[in-house]
């Protein structure tokens, strides 16, 4: 089964009526043939701008990313459900990214070396001395033009 993000944005509300939000729509991934990996809760912060949805004007919400496991059949269904739920104001189902799914392993011994001897810290200045730039070069012997271009 692939993997999918479902970015959520819920209405505020109290606690015990956000956690029974938060169960419907895990069930109705687990209805669906689905496995939930990680659920994230983002926070409750004031949206971008107002939010007209299921006639109410929001002005605030409470955002969660859940990570879950389903059939591809089941997404269209899945969003048509939460489409009609009146406590969320957004979603979005992605389709989560092959290579951020990769663990990445880290030992303790590259860990634990100086930042100039990481393969990581070589790679960056690399990239750095190829983006940087030459000094003035109008064979003039300075490092910068002396009259005003």
């Amino acid at each position: 089964m692939p993997s999918y993000e479902l970015a959520l944005i819920l209405r505020q509300m109290p606690r015990p009526e956000l956690v029974s939000v938060l169960k419907r729509t895990a069930d109705a991934i687990f209805d669906k043939g689905g496995i939930i990996r990680k659920l994230d809760n983002l926070g409750t912060r004031p949206l971008p701008s107002k939010i007209s949805n299921h006639g109410l004007v929001h002005r605030a919400g409470s955002y969660f990313v859940f990570k879950f496991d389903t059939p591809p059949a089941t997404v269209e269904d899945l969003e048509e459900e939460y489409g009609r739920d009146v406590d969320i104001i957004r979603r979005r189902i992605y389709k989560a990214d092959a290579a951020m799914q990769e663990q990445i392993t880290c030992t303790l011994h590259e860990e634990m070396q100086p930042p100039a001897y990481r393969k990581e810290v070589q790679k960056m200045l690399a990239v750095a001395n190829k983006k940087q730039k030459k000094g003035f070069q109008y064979n003039s012997g300075l490092d910068y033009y002396p009259f005003q271009k």
